[in-house]
Parts: structure tokens; C-alpha cells; sequence
């Protein structure tokens, strides 16, 4: 898993092109929400090691993030050979979170 959040974000295409389970993770390091959701993320992908994990930081005018409608952070985009699955919003468990990663993950 990713500990920061990257500040230079992969286009939409190369994003698409990632034929692997994919989640995307928008949000910022100052963002509470963000934090907060933290021990879920890991506990949930603890189970889904084969899923990719790429934490982008996100904001006004960032092209990524608008191309997946992001408004609220942290969103958690779950994507299986370039095709959306599943989002969780602001999540508040593993659990929730685990859910959409049985969506994407092969091995699951």
C-alpha cells in the first residue's frame, strides 16, 4: 500500500490501460477524512494483496479526479481491467471497503 499521496497523476488513459484490479484512492494527506480512513484501507486490503493500490492526491482542477466525478474525499474507485466496478465514498469500515475489493479481485 501506497503511504502517500502522489502529486503527479497518471493520465486517464494510463489509468484505463491497467488491465490489473486497480483501487484508486483521491484524496489529500491534510484531509481528516482522508486519515481517518487509513486503518480500513489496510485492513481491507490486507485480504486482496493482488489488488494494485494507487493513492493520487486530488483537488480543484486536477484532471483525474474530475474524470471520475470525485467530490468528496477520501473516493475509493474500484477498477477491473479498466472498467469502474464499484466506489466507496468517505468509508467508515474495512468491511465496506472489502466489498468492493471482492468485486475486482481475480482471487477472490
Amino acid at each position: 500500500m501506497d503511504q502517500d499521496y502522489a502529486t503527479v497523476e497518471p493520465t486517464r488513459e494510463e489509468v484505463d490501460a491497467i488491465e490489473a484490479p486497480l483501487m484508486l484512492e483521491f484524496g489529500t494527506a491534510w484531509c481528516g477524512w482522508c486519515r481517518g480512513a487509513q486503518p480500513f484501507i489496510r485492513q481491507a486490503l490486507q485480504a486482496h494483496p493482488d489488488v494494485r493500490h494507487m493513492k493520487v492526491e486530488d483537488g480543484p482542477g486536477r484532471p483525474l479526479g474530475r474524470s471520475f466525478r470525485v467530490k468528496l474525499w477520501p473516493t475509493l474507485v474500484f477498477l477491473k481491467q479498466g472498467k469502474e466496478i464499484a466506489r466507496v465514498t468517505r468509508p467508515g469500515s474495512a468491511r465496506e471497503i472489502g466489498e468492493a475489493l471482492r468485486k475486482i479481485d481475480d482471487d477472490a
